[in-house]
This record gives structure tokens, C-alpha cells and sequence, in this order.
């Protein structure tokens, strides 16, 4: 099970912080990635895709981040994920109580769950195990 990789898109740094200790105590993934916006997860993907690499296989998105937010990001991997022969599953991760928020995660079918951050050790457990 150690082999799965996970992304943090986040802009704040110190919530970087916070959940790669969370990620290397839970001892379920063999590597993680930080991401300050979703313009650089998105570059991230396409280099990828050109190199013929692994894809991750979580992705922890905030909503509200700079140059391209968690809404444009996932408009963007939309356009991507024909040319992506593998499963991502996608959470949102945010400190956003905005009901719209919870509502457009629920109807986005590339958008598995929604989190309130921050994200426990439970909750990656659990989101692994799916």
C-alpha cells in the first residue's frame, strides 16, 4: 500500500507543513508533492503526460489560492484527464463554510469528497483506504 503518491494544493505554506508531517506519519505513501497553486499542479500533470511518469493517486485541492484557484484547476484537469490513463482521486481540502462551495464540490463528478481543513490523520487514512 506504500506506494501511492499524494499532492498538497494549497498556498499556505505552513499547512504544507502541517499535513507532510501528517502524510509521512500515517506511513501510507511512498512520496508527496506540494503545490502553492493550481497553475503548477496543472504544468505538473502535462510534464507528466509528455514523459510518460506516474500520476498521483490523491489530490488534496483548496478552493481559494492565487494565479489559479481550485475551481480553475479542476476546469483545466477536466480538459486533461482524456489524455490521463490513470485514476486520481480528487478532495477538496478547504477552510472555506461557503455553502456554494460544498455544493459545486458535490456536483463536480471529477471531485470525490469535500474536507474541512485541517484534513487528520483519520481522514487520509480513510481517503487511502478508498
Amino acid at each position: 500500500m506504500k506506494e501511492k503518491t499524494i499532492w498538497v494544493i494549497d498556498d499556505d505554506p505552513i499547512y504544507q507543513i502541517i499535513m507532510k508531517k501528517i502524510i509521512v506519519k500515517s506511513d501510507i505513501f511512498s512520496s508527496n508533492f506540494s503545490f502553492s497553486d493550481g497553475k503548477e499542479a496543472i504544468d505538473s500533470l502535462k510534464k507528466i503526460l509528455l514523459k510518460n511518469e506516474k500520476f498521483p493517486d490523491i489530490i488534496l485541492l483548496d478552493i481559494e489560492m492565487p494565479i489559479l484557484d481550485g475551481w480553475g484547476f479542476m476546469e483545466e484537469f477536466t480538459l486533461l484527464k482524456p489524455q490521463i490513463n490513470a485514476e486520481i482521486k480528487i478532495y477538496i481540502s478547504s477552510s472555506s463554510i461557503a455553502i456554494e462551495d460544498k455544493e459545486r464540490a458535490k456536483n463536480n463528478p471529477g471531485i470525490l469528497g469535500y474536507m474541512s481543513k485541517p484534513v487528520t490523520l483519520d481522514d487520509l487514512i480513510k481517503i487511502a483506504s478508498c
